[in-house]
């Protein structure tokens, strides 16, 4: 059985980021689709580098994302 796809709900209660891993999940795409639109810069989640090679999603973005509200202007 393929593993359980964690709900918006699930997303609420994680912390304030989560590894490109865990947000891939919860968009039901893989990790390396959602590296390949980070590095072009075409994520549909804030990202945060960390270590320079490394990247964690924010969050609240990605909540956002899945509860479908609009994305706010930079």
């Amino acid at each position: 059985m393929p593993p359980k796809r964690p709900t918006l709900a699930d997303v609420r209660s994680w912390p304030a980021t989560v590894s490109v891993v865990e947000a891939a999940e919860a968009l039901g795409c893989s990790k390396t689709f959602l590296y390949e639109r980070i590095k072009t810069g075409d994520s549909p989640v804030k990202t945060l580098s960390v270590g320079g090679r490394r990247y964690v999603v924010i969050t609240a973005d990605l909540v956002r994302l899945l509860s479908g509200e609009e994305r706010e202007a930079a």
